[in-house]
């Protein structure tokens, strides 16, 4: 009871003070209707407030966000489910759902006519340009009566989170050179005859399907061997962003960062269509959660776009090795760098020496907050064994792309022509 008089909208009071005043009135003037009219008002009141708070609903809320990765710049649709699981019918709710303001308005809803067993279902759309990890919710409804003297609040506290990846564009095929590294199964016996159809078989094993054996290689070596359904070998690529501070320019959505980070979403996706297995390294070191996909796992630029969607800056002024230590040697390195000075080249030729083959992204910063184009970062590269191109704001990230793979066919015939030589 007391809850519900402390709902009591601007209406009501105005109700109970007319009241009131009509009773008082009625008195001092010796006018009876007046104090019927006076009774009435308080009447209504009183009894609204009671059926409120003697009302013993249930509501339900289902909040499902379609989908739940996307894209900056694409919409995603957020559908409420609200049932009244209540004995008692409720008058008007009124719905206010919470969302973060990159992701638009807060939406409001009125839906009349709540009785018992009462479902109903409403959507809204929400849109970011801004790539993170956000929380839609909580929702808060108010309960009204039919007259609007009182209003009683309720907050459902679940939430759902709706992750917005960096913007990526297609990239066009070129070379990328690097090694392929063990995933998988052992490799192969080898056989005496070293002929191409042995090396495609391997040791029977225990729950193999029989229809498997290849039975010319197992008269060969004596023991049942089975054709392999499966390459045992994975080609692995280490995606690396600096996401340094002290490495960009610029502020907001419009700064260098922000275009590193879309720089390599864009980079992750190409390289997971083309069958690589790769893992995101940032300044700070090896993304959690990002890591190499396992053998049998389906190639998926997902959990990259995740991890790259939350990836913030730090301010940490040198470079995490620590990763270089981790596996094998070889592979594909494909970097995205910012600003670079004289206490990373240390770093640059490891990391270099480390891959197969090295291959780098050069977000021109100075361009990005008004200054001439500059090529020192490439060519501070290039002298540690990088193959690099520049990145500035006009310029299209397919295009400096293909510009990249054109600087890479170039230096392979280089150095092939110097081996002939």
């Amino acid at each position: 009871m007391r809850e519900a008089l402390a709902g009591l909208t601007v209406r009501g009071r105005a109700f109970l003070a007319a009241g009131v005043t009509a009773i008082v009135c009625s008195v001092m003037l010796n006018q009876t209707t007046l104090a019927r009219v006076g009774v009435l008002l308080l009447a209504l009141t009183l009894l609204t407030v009671l059926v409120l708070a003697r009302n013993r609903y249930r509501l339900t809320l289902v909040r499902n966000v379609t989908p739940q990765l996307v894209a900056a710049g694409q919409p995603a649709r957020v559908t409420l489910t609200l049932a009244n699981d209540g004995l008692a019918p409720n008058g008007v709710l009124l719905l206010e759902d919470q969302v973060p303001y990159v992701l638009g308005t807060r939406p409001r809803f009125v839906l009349e006519g709540i009785s018992q067993g009462w479902r109903h279902s409403v959507s809204y759309q929400v849109r970011s340009d801004v790539r993170g990890r956000f929380e839609i919710g909580p929702m808060s409804v108010r309960v009204s009566d039919p007259f609007g003297l009182v209003e009683l609040g309720r907050t459902f506290r679940t939430t759902v989170p709706l992750t917005v990846t960096p913007r990526t564009v297609p990239l066009p095929q070129i070379p990328l050179g690097g090694a392929w590294t063990g995933s998988g199964d052992n490799r192969p016996r080898a056989f005496a005859t070293g002929s191409a159809e042995d090396v495609t078989v391997r040791e029977y094993r225990r729950g193999d399907d029989l229809r498997r054996v290849h039975w010319r290689s197992s008269a060969r070596v004596g023991q049942l061997m089975v054709r392999r359904e499966e390459q045992p070998w994975q080609s692995r690529a280490t995606l690396f962003l600096d996401n340094r501070v002290i490495s960009h320019r610029g502020q907001g959505i419009a700064s260098s960062l922000e275009a590193a980070v879309s720089a390599a979403a864009s980079i992750a996706v190409h390289l997971t269509r083309r069958g690589f297995a790769v893992r995101l390294v940032t300044a700070t070191g090896e993304e959690p959660g990002s890591a190499w996909h396992v053998r049998g796992a389906d190639l998926n630029a997902a959990p990259l776009l995740e991890a790259l969607a939350v990836v913030a800056p730090v301010q940490q002024p040198r470079l995490e090795t620590g990763w270089l230590a981790e596996g094998a040697h070889g592979g594909l390195t494909v970097a995205v760098f910012g600003g670079v000075d004289a206490a990373d080249l240390p770093v640059l030729r490891r990391m270099q020496h480390h891959a197969g083959s090295a291959l780098a992204v050069a977000v021109d910063v100075d361009a990005w907050i008004g200054g001439a184009p500059d090529d020192g970062t490439t060519r501070v590269l290039a002298q540690q064994g990088w193959r690099s191109v520049a990145l500035r704001p006009r310029d299209r990230l397919d295009a400096v792309w293909q510009e990249l793979g054109h600087t890479s066919a170039q230096t392979s015939r280089g150095v092939h022509h110097g081996v002939d030589a």
